[in-house]
This record gives structure tokens, sequence and C-alpha cells, in this order.
């Protein structure tokens, strides 16, 4: 039988283009080669040729053409090389691009190797059959389409590797064939044949055997054993071993002239043929799969693909793909699912085994001796041929499977030392592991990790457990109930088990059980399964540093730990906290959703903090402690460096004395504020909770800092309310004031101009009192600023003038150039524009000075509004264009869209109307979705103004009303009379000259409370 020579043609699509790759790279359309341009063009298509159908990432095809060392161009030339191939191949749709990379779509009769994985499936089905003539057939017109070695002269690791997993499956297809014709009564006919083949690939036994028999057969008994004897001195000079049993028993049988080697009449079926060691047909112990399986999209094609890959990457081994998930993440389910689909693969069985890894009442996982007797016996093995010793179980299994196609389960393993012994040499079978911790010890093992379900699938799984109608007729409820869950499918089954045994119970009562975390778990029970049973397997497998460090992780309050964080919550050094964090990774206990942070799932913080009792109450309070002082020394030396000229003041509690972050530069300090935003707010309250008031003052007021910059306002408002609550627990007069003043300012952030007022003049006699004049001008200058929003300017000037003079004169640079925007403000409502612009000037001076970043943005605005008054617009409309280059970055939301909202003002007077319009709806937009009520209400005013000067009236009186409301719920004079006159302009236009006459009489009066004369809005 001739493998090289014979070539059988298909007919590919009219007119379209046929590969061929099984042999020298060959391109070709209606029997003409196309010409393809260089070696880079030639790898690409073969890479993708050797893919056909799939994606193939850009880096691949870049790694394809140049190995390690690409040019720094390769990506634009791999694209090129794209390109050229699109040209001189035609069809528009044969290579594609997807995402970051290339598919090329052919059609079976396009491509040598499609046709023949199709032939190989082909005869693997009529081998299923029992038509081996079929088979025969098949495998031999497969085996006909190689021209030569495979992609010979491409080169390169990554064609090379993908070219010897095809050589190696052409071999496997070569034995085969042999095997069935052998087997169907062949002898002296296939003897050239298997000698070219022996010649080849001397190291291969079974084509060795193979050719002993055909001799056998064809009368040749002495060149048979000869043929023995040469094989026995290649292995033992090349590999320094003996040959394996099959050609031992070969060659004794031969010696023993067995009939059995003889052809008969008709070949034996498979269950015949006992000295190979053949399971029966169709064996298989797996379990029955979920009917309701549901989701996993992306897992179920991960793995597929990963036994795809291993079956491709290398056929001298089994094929191993191995699944992690933390408990009751369906990490079986899956399992059991693929094995069932991939069961038409593996003819000679499916096994399970259950290695009881984390099984409920179980002391120890399974031994691999044992779980190789039970293997053993499911294909057949006798008890009494089952040794004793692990080592001969492995090694009579490996004799037994050597050459069958089996698929095995091996579910729940705890540790790789179960899983090795059973893991067989055969290539034809296929291993799937389960474990809730990843195996790393297994090499050569393609992962498949199960994380939680998408809100999706949470929602399939709903709707397939419980019944489509109950989830349609409470659609958000499911939703909340899959939350609740933490889309975890073992806690989402176990609900909606509950749901269906309680059919008066609806989907929201339950979700609202669910609600309170201390009884959440107790929730998720039921006769048989437990979501707190199932973490207690993993806990338990820990040792008891372990879980006492587990157990203290359920107390951090960030849903992102860090190793910083966590050394100081456990009282470690960085790199103890981080071994401990990535040994709870691999046993799925905690997450891991970007490198360098850690979670726990909602479910397991709960289990965790469940374990907590009297017994470690007081472990709990310190661990407690030293993480808030790890907190407080980091929020304080992030303040140092974005907040420059911030007052330091002494806390009163202990240095921390571990590491901290080592950032680069401000952008990292923003960027650990940010990430840790939601954990410093929680650990705020985890203060609050351990009764550690001064923790509590003294991070409040470092937290207040970013608050106050990144416009988180309604947070700093419930801050500031939590360290007051805190600070009165306290004899401490100074941290007081101090909490008071802050308070102030976030009262006036959220327009709670009388509460503000309250704080800020209890702090004021605080201050005064200790003779704290750093407080006392802060207290002063925010009094100030609310006696202005309430439009009482006489005495907000008083108070404003006396603690710019006090901050100056302490040298407080960042407070003065607070007080004099503040000033500015005034000055520029009062209608004094040129006090206002010499405030505003100042303000900005120094702020320049010291790198105040925010207030340099709204001391530009404040000169640009004073300018405006002072009919300088030019002026005006270069501060404010700086102003918006400042504001592109750390800028809260509502400051830029005052910035935007007196920009387009400026450029509408300018004659730049489209440019005002697009400032305007911009402003409004940043306004409304996170400014304080303050800034909408002055943005949306100075908007309403400018659509009355364009004429859109209707436009105009919606704002305004708005922004009267919004106004006089604050007290916010200015800009309630500011609405006023908005409206009564909008109305008189409108034909409503009675409503505007009563607006306007209002807003004169407003006007005439604050000594106002010449207002801003209503000049020209």
């Amino acid at each position: 039988m001739n493998t090289q020579d014979t070539e059988t043609e298909a007919v590919p699509a009219e007119g379209g283009p046929r590969f061929r790759i099984l042999g020298p790279l060959e391109a070709s359309v209606d029997g003409r080669r196309l010409a393809l341009g260089g070696a880079v063009q030639e790898r690409v298509l073969s890479v993708l040729l050797l893919e056909s159908g799939r994606v193939v990432p850009l880096p691949r095809l870049v790694e394809a053409a140049w190995g390690e060392d690409p040019p720094t161009t390769a990506s634009h030339q791999v694209r090129k090389a794209v390109s050229e191939l699109r040209r001189r191949i035609p069809g528009d749709a044969v290579i594609s691009t997807e995402g970051s990379g290339y598919r090329i779509t052919l059609a079976t009769a396009q491509l040598d190797l499609l046709e023949f994985n199709d032939r190989i499936q082909a005869a693997e089905h009529a081998l299923r059959e029992n038509r081996r003539p079929d088979a025969v057939r098949e495998l031999e017109a497969a085996l006909a389409l190689r021209r030569g070695a495979v992609l010979s002269g491409q080169g390169g690791s990554v064609i090379e590797a993908a070219v010897t997993v095809l050589e190696e499956r052409c071999l496997v297809a070569t034995e085969e064939c042999f095997t069935l014709r052998l087997e169907s009564g062949a002898g002296g006919e296939l003897v050239a044949d298997l000698r070219n083949v022996v010649a080849e690939h001397p190291l291969r036994e079974t084509f060795h055997g193979h050719l002993m028999l055909a001799l056998y057969r064809n009368g040749r008994k002495a060149e048979a054993l000869g043929a023995h004897a040469r094989v026995r001195e290649i292995l033992a000079d090349q590999l320094g071993v003996d040959p394996g049993p099959p050609l031992t028993r070969l060659y004794e049988k031969i010696l023993h002239d067995d009939p059995g080697l003889m052809p008969t009449e008709r070949p034996r079926p498979p269950a015949e043929r006992q000295d190979r060691g053949t399971p029966a047909p169709q064996v298989c112990t797996l379990p029955q799969a979920l009917p309701d399986f549901t989701g996993r999209t992306r897992e179920v094609t991960e793995l597929l693909d990963c036994v795809d890959v291993a079956g491709a990457s290398d056929d001298r081994s089994a094929r191993v793909v191995a699944i992690d998930g933390m408990g009751g993440s369906g990490k079986t389910s899956l399992a059991v699912w693929a094995a069932h689909r991939l069961a038409d693969r593996y003819p000679d069985g499916q096994l399970y085994v259950d290695l009881r890894g984390f099984t409920p009442g179980e002391q120890a996982p399974m031994s691999p001796g044992t779980a190789l007797g039970q293997l053993l016996r499911a294909i057949g093995v006798d008890d009494d041929r089952i040794p004793g010793d692990v080592e001969a179980r492995a090694f009579l299994w490996r004799a037994t499977v050597t050459g069958r196609r089996l698929l095995l389960l091996l579910d729940n393993a705890a540790r790789a030392e179960q899983v090795m012994p059973v893991l067989t040499a055969s290539p034809g079978c296929l291993v799937l592991v389960t474990s809730r911790s990843r195996l790393v010890d297994l090499d050569g093992v393609s992962w498949v990790s199960v994380g939680l379900m998408t809100p999706q699938d949470s929602a399939a799984l709903v709707a397939a457990t419980l019944g489509a109608d109950r989830v349609e007729a409470e659609p958000e409820s499911a939703a909340e109930l899959a939350e609740l869950c933490g889309h975890l499918p073992l806690a989402l089954r176990i609900a909606t088990a509950r749901l269906r045994n309680r059919s008066s119970w609806t989907l929201r009562y339950l979700a609202e059980r669910l609600r309170d975390e201390t009884r959440r778990l107790d929730e998720l029970r039921s006769p048989q399964r437990s979501v707190a049973a199932t973490l207690h397997l993993s806990y338990m497998a820990l040792d008891e540093r372990q879980r006492a460090a587990f157990r203290t992780l359920g107390l951090h309050p960030s849903t992102g730990m860090d190793v910083h964080s966590t050394a100081a919550l456990l009282g470690t050094d960085l790199h103890d906290a981080e071994s401990t964090l990535e040994f709870l990774l691999d046993m799925r206990l905690v997450q891991q959703p970007v490198v360098g942070i850690y979670t726990l799932h909602d479910l397991v913080r709960s289990y965790a903090r469940s374990l907590s009792d009297t017994t470690t109450a007081g472990q709990d309070a310190a661990a407690a402690e030293r993480l808030l002082g790890y907190y407080l020394a980091a929020t304080d030396t992030a303040c140092q460096v974005l907040f420059p000229g911030r007052e330091q003041r002494d806390t009163g509690i202990p240095a921390h004395e571990g590491a901290l972050p080592g950032w680069p530069d401000g952008e990292a300090v923003r960027a650990w504020f940010d990430r840790e935003h939601s954990g410093l707010l929680a650990a705020v309250s985890l203060a609050e909770l351990h009764g550690l008031h001064r923790h509590t003052v003294c991070l409040a007021r470092n937290l207040s800092f970013h608050l106050n910059a990144r416009g988180q306002f309604d947070d700093l408002w419930d801050v500031g309310r939590t360290a007051l609550a805190a600070v009165r627990g306290l004899d401490d007069p100074q941290l007081l004031c101090v909490t008071l003043s802050n308070l102030g300012v976030a009262c006036w952030k959220v327009g709670r101009f009388e509460s503000g007022l309250e704080a800020a003049q209890e702090a004021r006699e605080v201050a005064v009192a200790l003779g704290d004049r750093h407080i006392q001008a802060h207290s002063e200058s925010i009094i100030g600023l609310l006696a202005s929003m309430l439009g009482r300017y006489e005495e907000a000037l008083v108070l404003l003038v006396a603690a710019v003079s006090r901050s100056a004169a302490l040298g407080a640079s960042r407070a003065e150039a607070e007080g004099r925007s503040t000033l500015s403000t005034l000055y520029g409502n009062w209608g004094r524009y040129a006090e206002a612009a010499e405030e505003a000037a100042r303000a900005l001076e120094i702020s320049r000075a010291i790198g105040y970043h925010g207030n340099q943005v709204m001391s530009l605005t404040d000169l640009a509004f004073a300018q405006v008054g002072l009919g300088e617009l030019a002026a005006a409309d270069a501060n404010l264009a700086e102003a918006r280059r400042l504001s592109e970055t750390r800028t809260a939301q509502g400051d830029v869209g005052l910035v935007l909202a007196l920009s387009a003002r400026v450029a509408h007077a300018r004659g730049r109307t489209a440019e005002a319009e697009e400032f305007a709806v911009r402003a409004l937009e940043l306004a409304r979705s996170g400014a304080t009520p303050v800034r909408l209400t002055e943005v949306e005013n100075l908007v309403g103004h400018l659509r009355s000067e364009a004429g859109a009236y209707e436009s105009a009186l919606e704002l305004h009303r708005h922004a009267h409301r919004s106004a006089v719920n604050m007290g916010f004079r200015s800009e309630e009379a500011s609405a006023l006159t908005g409206l009564a302009r909008a109305l008189e236009a409108l034909g409503d000259e009675e409503s505007a006459r009563e607006h306007r009489t209002e807003a004169a009066r407003l006007y005439a409370a604050m000594g106002v004369r010449d207002p801003l809005i209503v000049a020209a």
C-alpha cells in the first residue's frame, strides 16, 4: 500500500481556490497555481490554513512569521501580507477580519486537510458500525492526499509544532489502516509497504508488529523473528528500553505458531480480541447530564476548543483538560454535559470516577490505587488480575487501554497526586479533571476556569429551573434573586428548588428573605445541598493558619483587597500576605479580577464572617484596628501628594508600621483612591462599628478631600455626619472643630445651607476657645460662603475678608486661595466686578504657586465672570479656554459644567452661536449627571438666559423653573433672583405679561435685599 505518491483529486466549488498543505504549500484556481509573495505571506497563509475556520490572533501570525524575534513592523507586515493574499486569492469572503485576528473560511473540497479530517471521521464512524472495508477505503483515501512532508520548507516554531501534530495524525491513520487490513486477513501483500514505513519510523513498535505479522502470514517465520530482533536492538541502542508487552506477546505467539495469528474466514469481532484488553463497546459509567443544563456558552466553547487543540497538539499522549472553580460553580455539571456531548468520539467507553476531594462525610479523598481499581473493573479486568501495588495497577491500566479511545472523567480531585497515576499515555483517550483548586503540578494540561455565571446565564438558569412564566411575571425580582445568590449555580438551584416546593412563595418574597446577609446562607440550603456546607469543605481543606487568615479576610470592608491592606489586616508582611492570597486563590476561596487585586464572593464573605464568634472577638477587633491604621496612613500620604498646602494635624493614633503603596506619581494616587473608594467608605463604617471614634474621625477627614475633589458630594455629606457623631464621643475639642468645619463644606456642596451654617458657627466658637486660628479662619470662610449663598452679603463680606487676612498671616496658602475665590464670587454676584476680578486674579496666582488644580479652574471661571461684567469679553474668552483645558482631568463634573455654561455665554456674545450651543448642551449634560444642587442651579440659569437670547423661550422657561425650585429649597438667594428674572423674560416673550410682571417684581425685591444694583444676568 503506497501512502505517499497516490493523489486523489476533490472537486472544489466552481471558480473557488484550492489549497494543499499535506505536502509543500500550494494554492491554485481552476488548475492554475497562484504565486505567493515571499516567506511572510506563505507562513501567514499556512497558519490560517492549519486553523481553517478559526480566528487566528495577530500575535500568533507574527510569531509564525518571525518566531521570538519579530521586527518592530511585524504587525504591519502581517496586515500587509493578508491584504496581498486577499488580492491574489479570489473570493471576497475567503479571509475575513474578526476582532484583532483573521479567519479563512473554506469548503471541504477547497483544502486537503479538511478532506483528510472528514475522511478520518468517516472511517471512525464506519468502525463504530463495524463496516471495516468502508473504514479501510476512507483511511486509504485520506492518506492518499499526502504529497510528501507536510508544509515542507515553511519552518518556524509555530508551523513546525502544527506539522508535527499532522504528521503524527497521518502515522496513527496509517497504523489503523494496516491494522484493519491485517484483521481482514491480509498478509504478504503488505510486506513491501510495511518495510518502507518501518524504515521511516524505526521507533514505532506498532509498525514493527505489523511487519512481523505480515511476514509470518507469508510463510516467512524466520524473517518475522529476525524483525523482532532488529527492533529490540534499535530500541536498546537509541532508547535503552526493551520492546513493549504487545510486541513481546506477538513474538512469543510467532515463536510457538499460535493458530490465532492466521486469518480466519471472517474477522473476529472486538469482544473476541481479549489479548488487546478491549473494553466492551460503549462502556459508560457517566452520571446523567442535567436535563436543564443552561448557559456557560463561553466555558463550553473553551472546553471543546481545548479538547480539539489538545488532540491536535500531541497525539503521543492522552488529551487532558482540567476544569477548576469555586465550590458550587457547576464544574461537575459542565464536565458531565461535555462528556456526554463528546461520547461519540470515544467509542471504547466513557468512565467516571468521583475522587471525593471535597465530599460531605468523607474523611479523606479517594486514593489513586482505589481509583485505578474502579477503572480497571469498569473495563472488564477481573479482580484476581488487579495487583495491590499502586504502581503495578497504573502499569496494568496503561497497558490495558493502549490503543483504545476512552473518555475519563475524574471528578472532584483534591490534589495532583490523585490524578497522575490514572493519566493514560494512550493517544486515543481524553481525560477531563474537575477540581476546586488548580492542580498546578499537572503538566501538559489545558485549563478551563469556571467562574460565576453572567447575569444573562443566571436569568436563563432561573427560567429553566423555575419556569419561564414565573420569571416573566416578576422579572425584577428574578434579577435580584440571581444577584443575591451571587450568580453561583448551586445557590440558584437551591433557591429555585425552594420556590418550586413552595408554590405560594413569590420570587420577591424569597429575595426579601435573602437580603438579610446574616441569614442568607441559612436560606440557601436544602435537605441534600447547602452553599455553606459546600464552602465548609473548602475551608476544612486548609491548615489552621490558613483558616485563621480566611476568617480574618471576611472582616475586610473592601470588595477589592490588595496585598498592602491584607498584610495590615492579617498582621503579616507583604510576602506572607501575597502567599496567603495566592493559596486561597488556588483553592478558589478568593477571586482575582485583575492582577494584584483579590475579592471574596458575596456568599464566601458571608461564610467567612459566620465563622467569627465570641472566641474570636478580640482577634477581630485587633485586625480591624490594624487595617484602619493602614488606611489612615495611606490616605494621609495620598492627601499630601494630591492636596498640597493641606494642614497636617496630629491624629493621636499610633503610626502604622507596615508597608504603604509606592505610588510613582499623582495619577497613581488618584487611581488608588478611585479603586479603594467603596472600601474606604466601608472602612469609616467599620471604625464606627468597632467604636474606634478617633479612627472614624481622622479617616473621614482624609477621605473628605478625595470626595470633594471627585465631586462625590452625597458621600462627602454622609461621611461628615458619621464623623460628627463619632467626634462627639471623644473629649477632643480640636478634632470637633475640624469635623464641624468640614461638615459645613459638605452641607454647602449638597445645598443644605442652614445646617452648614450651624456647623461652621459651632466650629468657629470652639476654635476661638481653643485659640486655633487655622480652624477659626476656615470656619469664618465657610460661614461667609454660606451667608453669601443665603443673600446676606454684608455679613458675608466681613467674615470672608477676616478669614482671608487670617489665612494669609498664618501662611495657609490653600485656605487663602479658597477664601479669595469665595470673595470673588461674592463681589461678582454683588455687581462689584473690579473687586471680583482682583480677588480672582490673586486666588489664581496662589493656586498656581502651590499646584492647587481645582481652585485654578474655579479662579479662572470667577475671573472670567468678573471680566464679562467689565465688558472684557476677549480676556474672559481666553481665561475660559484655559479653564476648559485644565478641567479635562481631575475636575468635578459640576465645576466643568459651570465653566462650559459661562463659555457658552461668552461665545454667544462674541457671535459664535454654534459653538455657544455646543457648550450649553455639554454643560447641561454634565450638570445633570453628577453636579451638586448648587452647580446645577447655576448652570441651568446661565443656559436659560442664553436660550432666551437665542429666542428659545420654551426651553428657557423649563430651565429657569427647575432652577427656581432648587434655589428656593436651598435658600440660594442670588440664583433664586436670577431664575425669577429669566422666567419673567421668557413669559413676557410668550405673551404672559402678568406672570412676567410678578416674577420681575419678586426678583427686584430679592436683589434689593442683597444690595445688588446691576445683576450680570440681565446685562446685554
